[in-house]
């Protein structure tokens, strides 16, 4: 049964396994500023005393304790220290009023002195996103992804991002966090984009320098399983880190990643890919095959699909996906049966992934699973008659259609999460 999760809102090979290659003329002063995103839940004290102050704040220190597992003494060391680094404040006007001996005064994230922004460079659409360090999101925008060029691309995407940024002038911008699909290297910021046209684009060092602020950059549905573990109002307690998880994504490309006690799994290599996993659809795919996942369920695919049906007006152009679900909705029988169609081909694909698998919970995310919540039932159908396993907690994401830019979120945030101190030193330092 799919449930929705609470919000606060091919195995076929790759051609290539190894990391993206690094272009030649990356100047070497940039490189420190990139920093690999820690995408899980950090297991020191600090990490888990910042935590439960950005999900269950204001918060006090035995409370804390209580949360984190740590001592008192652990814990009031922290707090001061985050209280110094103005990462975190106290509200003396919540204090207990009556106690014996030192006031109780409960602290919580000082989520109004500092911004982090994040990017989701996505192949159609690019979404640039403002958070607090709650991972509250303060604001978002959107652009049409540049085409061309990797270097212009990501000027043209850091230029609009550092626009956007601007309107929050009253805040101290600490940190870039990009996602994107593609291949990454999260140590160099580079990345092979091949629905782009994009190889050795060097995402870190163009946003950096252009924001001249710390960067971090991760594979999108990667970044996506980490807001589920970080982001959403179970993550004080941990609820979600224990045993193991499966992402499973949709929209214009398809995903997966994988969680183990609490930590998104980032294989060397870069994420795997199910984007010509084998389907019973008769779409001729890019690569030659018929029948490939991505190519049936996309957004392009089922838009396609409808031209042929004539359900929605042929031409070189792709209207937007909400015309088909306009139509749909508006009673068409041949908008609906297409819908449903790739609807029943991600349930049965999310059953083969799940059998293979075997996690203890899988998340459906990605505007396929959330824009047309009519064909969930059939997803729900699909995967409950073609699996084997039956005993996963399926969930549709609490994120709704702001997956992306969550994903955007948690790589600006995950620094500051895994070691928040060391992150705000390196934040604060002088370029």
């Amino acid at each position: 049964m799919l449930t929705a999760a609470p919000l606060t809102r091919t195995v076929t090979a790759r051609t290539s396994t190894a990391r993206p290659v690094r272009p030649t003329g990356v100047r070497a002063a940039t490189r420190p500023r990139i920093v690999a995103p820690t995408l899980g839940i950090a297991d020191s004290p600090a990490a888990a005393v910042f935590r439960a102050a950005a999900a269950g704040g204001p918060i006090y220190r035995d409370d804390a304790t209580r949360v984190s597992g740590a001592s008192i003494a652990t814990v009031n060391r922290h707090v001061s220290a985050m209280l110094s680094a103005e990462l975190l404040r106290e509200r003396p006007d919540l204090s207990v009023s009556g106690a014996i001996g030192r006031p109780r005064i409960p602290f919580e994230v000082n989520h109004e002195r500092f911004v982090t922004i994040g990017i989701h460079i996505g192949a159609i659409v690019t979404s640039v996103i403002a958070s607090d360090l709650r991972g509250r999101l303060l604001g978002a925008a959107e652009i049409p992804t540049p085409r061309g060029a990797s270097d212009a691309a990501l000027s043209t995407i850091t230029s609009s991002a550092r626009g956007f940024a601007a309107r929050w002038h009253r805040r101290r911008p600490l940190w870039v966090g990009v996602a994107l699909g593609g291949r990454v290297d999260p140590e160099t910021g580079v990345v092979d984009h091949a629905r782009l046209g994009w190889t050795g684009a060097r995402v870190g060092d163009v946003v950096g320098a252009g924001f001249g602020l710390p960067v971090s950059v991760a594979a999108h549905v990667e970044a996506m399983a980490a807001s589920e573990l970080l982001l959403t109002p179970q993550r004080a307690e941990n609820t979600e880190a224990r045993g193991s998880g499966l992402y499973f994504y949709a929209r214009e490309t398809v995903g997966l990643a994988l969680t183990l006690d609490g930590k998104v799994h980032t294989p060397t290599a870069g994420p795997g890919s199910v984007a010509h996993l084998p389907t019973d659809s008769t779409v001729l795919c890019e690569c030659g095959a018929t029948g490939c996942l991505e190519a049936a369920v996309s957004d392009r695919g089922v838009l396609r699909a409808a031209q042929q049906a004539g359900v929605l007006p042929a031409g070189d152009d792709l209207p937007p996906i909400a015309a088909l679900y306009r139509q749909a909705r508006d009673g068409s029988v041949a908008a609906q049966d297409i819908l449903s169609e790739r609807a029943r081909i991600l349930g049965r694909s999310v059953a083969m992934l799940r059998d293979l698998f075997n996690p203890d919970r899988v998340t459906l995310g990605g505007q396929a699973f959330t824009d047309y919540p009519e064909a969930v039932p059939h997803v729900a159908q699909a995967l409950s008659k073609a699996s084997r396993a039956g005993s996963s907690d399926v969930r549709i994401t609490g994120f709704g259609n702001r997956v992306q830019e969550h994903a955007a979120g948690v790589v600006s945030l995950s620094s500051l999460y895994s070691n928040p101190l060391v992150a705000m030193r390196k934040a604060t330092a002088l370029a």
